[in-house]
């Protein structure tokens, strides 16, 4: 099961009480206050993980909540303080902070007529990346801390502040050098396949590839570059049509753009006509996404008609930089290699 984006509640430890507590030992007559102060409450905190590429794991849990602070004690003891929760999410993990304090709401927001508020809080792309989704609350103080030389015996003390909690919302943007965008059925899971080690699940219908893939390309001198194939687009994936929003959002990372492009056609496809409609639902999905590098790939060199098709396709878009290739056969593969390479692969720290 693959999980791209989930709702979860979160809610932070509260912090422990301060207690009113008296020394009281033998020989030492009017002891004074010694009241502890309480534990701090436990954070819920999100951690890149490089291990995990998707959010299932809250589809079975959406929850993350972090221990209480426990209450402070006599002869000045500390309570113990409450252990974080920590939740672990792939790189390129959006957070969006929702305008309502329980689940319930939220379900009640999301299916009314105004719908939900969410605000971006956080954008976690680096491995390893920490961050605080709901503070702990802060502890009590005892009455050890109230005393003063003309209140020996303080009967005053703070309770612990609650915890922060909010429902928020988890999207994943697939983090990727290269998105490859195409009709279903262009052929763009047998060109991942070709290129990189991935193994995307190929067939002759349309629609094979349900979930995003990612793919790395080596080169020589340690230079990579990683491609993304997202699920094939239909007309209208810009109003979420084919599940459009699902697909798209894991292109809007990508530092460039390609456009595989069935060339061989059909009765039913024109390649210039599926270029334009590519376009079209990228700039209406986006207008800065519609503003990437990009290119195209004209793929299926290899069958009957395909190279009048490239023909008119090259008049129709003279300025279009166009790769000719078939990825089953493997003709023009090592043209598009040198393209990725001089133009995207990057050394791994450079990212």
């Amino acid at each position: 099961m693959f999980i791209d984006h989930i709702r979860i509640f979160a809610k932070a430890g509260d912090g422990g009480d301060g207690v009113v507590s008296w020394r009281r030992e033998k020989f030492v007559p009017r002891g004074g206050p010694d009241g502890g102060d309480g534990g701090a409450g436990g954070h819920v905190m999100l951690v890149v993980d490089p291990s995990t590429d998707n959010l299932r794991q809250y589809h079975f849990d959406p929850k993350l909540i972090a221990e209480n602070g426990k209450n402070g004690g006599g002869t000045r003891k500390t309570g113990k303080s409450g252990k974080f929760v920590i939740g672990r999410v792939p790189p390129g993990t959006v957070v969006y902070r929702a305008n309502a304090a329980t689940v319930q709401e939220a379900v009640e927001m999301e299916r009314g007529d105004e719908g939900i508020d969410l605000e971006p809080i956080a954008d976690l792309t680096e491995n390893g990346q920490e961050f605080v989704l709901c503070k702990g609350g802060e502890p009590g103080k005892g009455n050890w801390h109230f005393r003063t030389p003309t209140n020996r015996a303080p009967v005053e003390c703070t309770l612990g502040t609650p915890g922060e909690l909010g429902v928020f919302y988890l999207e994943l943007r697939r983090i990727a050098d290269v998105g490859l965008v195409g009709f279903p059925n262009a052929g763009k899971s047998t060109l991942l396949g070709k290129l990189s080690a991935a193994k995307p699940k190929v067939a002759s219908y349309p629609f094979t590839t349900l979930q995003p893939v990612v793919g790395v390309l080596e080169f020589p001198g340690y230079r990579r570059c990683t491609i993304a194939d997202i699920p094939g687009l239909i007309e209208g994936a810009h109003e979420n049509r084919g599940l459009g929003h699902e697909f798209l959002r894991h292109i809007t990372r990508c530092r460039m753009l390609l456009f595989v492009v069935d060339m061989a056609g059909s009765e039913a496809r024109d390649p210039v006509s599926d270029l334009e409609i590519l376009r079209r639902e990228i700039r209406e999905y986006d207008e800065e996404l519609a503003r990437f590098p990009w290119k195209v790939v004209a793929n299926k060199m290899d069958l009957e008609g395909a190279a009048e098709h490239l023909a008119n396709f090259r008049q129709r878009f003279p300025k279009v930089e166009i790769i000719p290739i078939s990825a089953e056969s493997g003709e023009g593969m090592d043209d598009l290699r040198r393209m990725l390479d001089s133009e995207v692969a990057t050394h791994p720290n450079e990212k």
